[in-house]
């Protein structure tokens, strides 16, 4: 297996609506972008291509990603394309690397876009309801913001998560995304305007719930060998992990904690596990990624991360999922005000900041930035890139949401209620 480089990424700004533009013509621009970042890149040193978007409702298209592929000149090269629910996009980059750290190709192209403003809201929320169970939880009326308040339910019976706590996840998020000219919903929230908006699902309100969105990524992955001749800034993926479980969260079996390297069993002794309140495929992603990139302590070892925050809750839930904190202290680790950025006045219901910080979605996460599910995962991919070669200046036009003396930082991208879960460390080479 050879070491796999990413050196180039780009992004359309994510958005409602693009009426103005096709799924091609934004994959597109986000190629172009990532193409003059590295200008000793040409079309003919392309090996291939893997595409990621969800859906063939939202544009009305079979075999989408073949379109794509010819818009960008890439025929007659290799491409697949890959679908995984919300971890669409985080699966699309892990088959890129894939192919590369195989030998197939030298350079790879993961693009992923979404085009969800072609149909109504409720149209949009009944295709992603697909992603449940059609035989079962679909036709009961199961939809995605329905679980994750049964879940978070859960979370707050079992360990006494509170709404203020999910609202300051909001105020964070909508907060750094500010500072990021690509994310679709940048604000200054407090808890009250959290917890007085529209309540979609309680306790979810629906700035407790991230938006649908248009948009595209595009990452550019390449061989030891071809980035020392096109980058001089390469940052190196060096662990990988993904983890699954059952469709329908009923037929998920209890028993023992999966342990990640800095914890015990007795660290969860009472510990009914998983319950609906944790996802076992986001414990099995973390401990293969962090096996892979030689990781014994996230919270000492990470510098920054960015997850999938598809809820306020399923951020909190994260947090322990990737062991940043132990199960159920997913709240008190908001309170501490941990994945806070240190430089951002978050407004006065923000937490005091103590001396551990560890800023979790300084890009805005999919709660600020939209959630365009193919391109998604792979939007945190370059956001991560930039982080790690330092140039966050540079993309975003300033530089504060730059983690300063960034070396490593992990991504992780959700499907459905936890049924397909991918965690990827990168690290500035």
């Amino acid at each position: 297996m050879r070491p796999v480089y990413m050196i180039s990424g780009g992004i359309t700004k994510f958005a409602k609506a693009h009426p103005d533009k096709d799924f091609r013509l934004m994959v597109k621009e986000a190629f172009d972008y990532a193409m003059d970042d590295v200008p000793g890149l040409s079309r003919d040193l392309i090996d291939g291509s893997v595409c990621s978007y969800f859906s063939d409702h939202f544009t009305r298209q079979l075999k989408a990603g073949a379109m794509v592929q010819d818009y960008l000149g890439l025929c007659p090269m290799p491409s697949r394309r890959i679908e995984g629910g919300g971890a669409t996009g985080g699966l699309c980059l892990q088959a890129a690397w894939e192919a590369v750290a195989s030998g197939r190709m030298e350079v790879c192209i993961a693009f992923g876009f979404e085009t969800m403003s072609r149909v109504n809201t409720w149209k949009g929320n009944e295709f992603i309801a697909h992603a449940s169970d059609t035989n079962f939880d679909y036709p009961v009326g199961g939809f995605y913001t329905g679980y994750y308040a049964m879940m978070v339910h859960r979370h707050m019976h079992e360990f006494g998560t509170t709404v203020e706590q999910m609202a300051r996840v909001a105020i964070k998020n909508h907060r750094n995304a500010l500072f990021n000219p690509y994310a679709q919903s940048p604000a200054g929230l407090s808890i009250a305007d959290v917890r007085s908006s529209p309540m979609v699902s309680t306790p979810l309100t629906i700035l407790d719930c991230c938006q649908m969105s248009d948009g595209a990524a595009v990452a550019i992955l390449a061989s030891e060998a071809a980035a020392e001749r096109l980058c001089n800034r390469p940052v190196r993926i060096t662990g990988v992990g993904c983890g699954t479980d059952a469709m329908r969260m009923a037929d998920r079996p209890h028993g023992r904690v999966i342990l990640l390297p800095h914890e015990s069993e007795e660290d969860y002794r009472d510990l009914k596990y998983p319950g609906v309140h944790s996802f076992r495929g986001g414990r099995t992603a973390a401990k293969l990624a962090y096996r892979m990139a030689g990781i014994t302590n996230p919270v000492e070892e990470l510098d920054f991360v960015e997850l999938h925050d598809a809820y306020t809750s399923s951020e909190i839930q994260t947090y322990e999922d990737l062991g940043l904190c132990r199960y159920g202290k997913g709240g008190l680790f908001v309170d501490q005000g941990c994945p806070f950025m240190p430089d951002i006045d978050y407004g006065s219901d923000a937490p005091a900041r103590g001396e551990r910080c560890l800023p979790v979605n300084p890009s805005g996460g999919l709660l600020a930035c939209g959630h365009p599910v193919g391109a998604t995962g792979l939007m945190q991919a370059v956001f991560a890139f930039w982080q790690l070669q330092d140039t966050v200046g540079k993309h975003m036009g300033n530089e504060t949401l730059r983690v300063r003396g960034a070396k490593r930082g992990l991504i992780h991208s959700h499907a459905g209620t936890g049924t397909y879960i991918t965690v990827t460390i990168l690290e500035r080479a």
